[in-house]
Formats: structure tokens, sequence, C-alpha cells
């Protein structure tokens, strides 16, 4: 018995059709993963959460500083993130749906998640020991006044905050410079920044920059006048501008 093969043009088509198919079968659900534009800073945020207006504000801000930003879900590849002048994790994430990877990442990296410090290897790994937040708080303590990060703000006591809020700490390793601790609680670093080859938790060693920075999810607009020139030190401590 002979078989009748389609023409062509109808082959091409059904194949193309299966194609698809099986593709969208095994691509991963979620947000579509868009490698950042080369120079751009790659802002890792939870897309759908409750606080995207505020990382929103933020990278508008970015932007005005004359920086191009680019939000991606905090399900994104690290892998792909190696063309981004900087990536800023928010804690908007949840720490726990955040991929591995971005530990051992060659690119300039900030967070204020504290709860991803440990998997950083930013500091160690007891919560409330060695990373955590105070519930409400409007001081820091500024204890390294020459780094640029500390926005040519003298040292002493520094109003970072409009009104008391939670603010996020970490306990560094030996390698940090530590910018800023919480009033009156020293052990408790609130802004600390690694430079690259910098010795982090351990044995761990920075594979770029690293910064922690001590807001939380909705504090931006919170900051005062003297935390905003700390925020834009940070950034640009990251990512490498001139200061």
């Amino acid at each position: 018995m002979a078989f009748r093969f389609a023409p062509r043009p109808a082959r091409r088509r059904a194949l193309l059709s299966l194609a698809a198919l099986a593709a969208a079968c095994v691509a991963p659900a979620g947000h579509a993963q868009t490698p950042p534009e080369k120079g751009a800073i790659l802002m890792v945020v939870q897309l759908d959460g409750p606080n995207i207006a505020v990382d929103r504000q933020i990278a508008a801000h970015l932007q005005s500083r004359g920086y191009e930003v680019q939000l991606v879900n905090q399900d994104f590849d690290p892998r792909a993130a190696l063309g981004a002048r900087l990536v800023v994790i928010s804690s908007t994430v949840s720490a726990k749906d955040v991929p591995p990877g971005w530990r051992d990442a060659p690119v300039p990296l900030l967070t204020w998640e504290n709860d991803l410090l440990d998997d950083l290897a930013m500091s160690g790994k007891r919560h409330d020991v060695d990373f955590g937040e105070v519930e409400k708080e409007r001081y820091l303590w500024l204890v390294n006044a020459p780094h640029p990060a500390s926005a040519g703000l003298p040292a002493g006591v520094a109003n970072v905050f409009r009104k008391q809020a939670p603010m996020s700490w970490g306990k560094p390793g030996l390698g940090a410079s530590i910018i800023a601790t919480i009033y009156g609680q020293p052990e408790k670093a609130a802004i600390f920044t690694y430079e690259k080859g910098a010795t982090m938790d351990y044995e761990a060693l920075a594979p770029e920059r690293r910064a922690m920075f001590y807001m939380d999810n909705d504090s931006f607009a919170n900051l005062s006048a003297a935390g905003l020139k700390l925020f834009d030190a940070a950034i640009d401590w990251s990512a490498k501008r001139a200061i």
C-alpha cells in the first residue's frame, strides 16, 4: 500500500506547529527572561508583588540620575546577568524563590534583602545573630567617612529616615568596609561593602563588588535627605560610577 506524503508547504507548517507546541510545553512558567542590555542596572524584584510600585519608584529615581534600569522578576537566572553594570536585589523578593548563583556571579551587586545575606556569603547564616532587622529606627552611626559610600557625610549620628521604620542589618565578614551601623548597636552593620576579592563569610571571596543597604520593602519614600545621599552613594560605588 502506497503512502502519500503531504506537499512540502503543508509538511513545513505541520512541523512548525509541532515545534511551537513542544516549546510551549517545555518553556519555564513565569515571566520571560530577557538578558540585560549591556551597561544597564538589573533590578531584581517581585514583579507581581504588593510593593512593585515602590520598586518602580526606585527605578525611576535611578533613571533620573542617568542610569538605564531593567526590572526583572525574582526567578531571573543569574547566568543571564553578565552584561549588567550592576545587579540590585530588592527586599520585595521572596528569598526562597531567588535562584542560587548570585553568590558567585561576577557582576557588582547591591541588596537590601537581609534574608539573602547568608546566601550571598555576605554574612553568616544565623538569623537575628548574623543578619536581621530592627523593628523601629531612624538613626545610623556613620563610621567610615572617607569611604565613597559615605556620601561625603561626616562621621557620627545621621538621621536617615523621616520617621521610624524597620531597618535591615548584617554582620559582615572580615574583608568588609563598614560604612554605618544601627545607632547604639555597633555590632549591626546597616551599610557595608566588599571590594572585589575581599573576604566575605568564612573563606568566600567577593567575585565582584558587593554592598548591603539598610532599607526595607517600602522604605525608599521614607529616606531623609541624608538617607537618599547614602543610597545614591551606595549605588554609585557599586556601579563604579565616578563619585
